[in-house]
């Protein structure tokens, strides 16, 4: 069971404090320690694509123009692995089960998977 924050996420911080047994989980702070290729991929089979992980809300999507480019895949991967803030989070995997953001349906989740092992 892994939880993938960013510490310095008020957001991430929040919701790390209604999830039921986190000290069950491996915890990782991802600006400190960036996930790895293997990670991301393992998340994007769980999620169906790497575009599902991505942050358009990331201050650097606009940036760098990204919000003007039509983006693929291969894009999402390589920009997620450069660059931590790409990543939608917080990221909770259980199992074979993932949870992607910080969405109330999607924090709701999490929080009744948790309970749930």
């Amino acid at each position: 069971m892994k939880f993938y924050y960013l510490g310095t996420c008020s957001t991430c911080e929040r919701i790390m404090k209604d999830i039921p047994n986190l000290k069950r989980f491996t915890l990782r702070e991802i600006k400190g320690d960036p996930i790895t290729a293997k990670e991301l991929d393992e998340m994007k089979k769980l999620a169906g694509s790497y575009e599902a992980l991505f942050s358009r809300i990331a201050l650097k999507f606009r940036a760098l123009g990204l919000n003007k480019m039509a983006l693929t895949e291969k894009d999402y991967r390589k920009w997620i692995l450069e660059e931590y803030t790409f990543l939608k989070r917080p990221v909770m995997i259980i199992d074979k089960e993932i949870f992607i953001g910080n969405a109330p349906k999607v924090t709701a989740a999490m929080a009744e998977a948790s309970r749930r092992h």
